[in-house]
């Protein structure tokens, strides 16, 4: 699928630069621990709790070890889900996911009862209709769930909504937390030129100069020497297995049913090994020194991605020795 090792690449320098949004999400999962444990129940019905402090303070969200003397806080006490904002900040363009999909505030709230503040959004119909000293209530979500997300956002007003009645329902004991960032990422040179040929099938490498060490993927500079990578280099298909991590446990999001073997390819004149799927093989027969071959995707499938190799499968070879790739692992 690629030419022969060490094969030198003419590169356009001007060429433009490949640039598309980048996001990443995952699922934050914990443990909560019995005392936000009551915080999140709290909420659950519609009722906001604290923690009371060695030094007589009330702390919102609680704190689970005192600040003055690093103690476990158990004294949990009941606030008002009525406040003041102390300070706040308008935000114009409210992004994905966040708390109101209109322009709104997001406000330091001291709820009467506490001593600290509790960070939260504030609708306003303006940023001249919130200042420092408002006084707001909270707004609840029609099902709350036990999380700081059943506070919809703070309205402007004294006037406190009523609390919801107790029910029968267990604790609240986990949180999940969907964490998400997405941005626009532009790929320098190097990341441009192997992107692009992997949409042709070839696997590139940089190196500095004829005697260079190989970077696979490339980089912007040799993380040893700081010098520029400007010669980029084709490498073959083929490689060793340096060190690999038999998958047997699933998780969130999981492609392939376990066991199955991620390794770090070294591939056939590189000098530095990367990840992937090694199968076609019983994982517990993987071994380090394992020669592979890519096995590509149909190629009305590829695209700009290393994904365009499908795995590594064993080759067949003799192992490779041990001293022509300790040095790589």
């Amino acid at each position: 699928m690629t030419t022969s090792q060490g094969s030198p690449v003419q590169i356009d320098r001007h060429e433009r630069p490949l640039s598309a949004p980048l996001k990443l999400s995952f699922d934050y999962t914990r443990s909560v621990g019995p005392l936000l444990s009551q915080f999140f129940t709290a909420l659950r019905e519609r009722r906001i709790v604290g923690v009371r402090g060695s030094d007589g303070r009330v702390y919102v969200p609680p704190a689970e070890y005192d600040p003055v003397t690093y103690e476990a806080l158990t004294e949990v006490v009941p606030v008002s889900s009525v406040g003041t904002v102390v300070s706040w900040t308008w935000q114009s363009t409210p992004l994905e996911g966040q708390p109101l999909d209109r322009p709104f505030a997001w406000a330091l709230i001291k709820l009467d009862g506490a001593d600290t503040t509790l960070l939260h959004a504030v609708a306003a119909p303006s940023s001249e209709e919130i200042s420092t000293g408002a006084r707001v209530h909270a707004h609840w979500v029609d099902e709350p769930v036990g999380a700081i997300t059943d506070i919809a956002y703070f309205a402007l007003g004294d006037e406190e909504e009523p609390a919801g009645e107790p029910d029968d329902r267990e604790p609240v004991k986990i949180q999940v937390t969907p964490s998400m960032i997405e941005i626009q990422h532009t790929a320098s040179l190097p990341e441009t030129t192997f992107l692009k040929a992997l949409e042709e099938g070839k696997l590139l490498g940089a190196r500095t100069g004829d005697g260079g060490k190989v970077y696979f993927p490339p980089k912007e500079a040799d993380p040893a020497t700081g010098l520029e990578l400007d010669q980029f280099v084709e490498l073959p298909d083929k490689g060793t297995v340096t060190t690999f991590a038999i998958i047997n446990i699933p998780f969130s999001g999981q492609r392939i049913k376990p066991p199955y073997v991620a390794a770090y390819v070294l591939l056939d004149g590189a000098d530095i090994p990367f990840l992937h799927l090694v199968t076609e093989i019983d994982p517990a027969d993987v071994r380090m020194g394992m020669r592979v071959q890519a096995v590509w995707k149909p190629r009305e499938q590829w695209g700009l991605g290393i994904d365009n190799i499908d795995y590594f499968r064993p080759t067949g070879e003799p192992d490779a020795d041990y001293d022509s790739y300790k040095h790589h692992l």
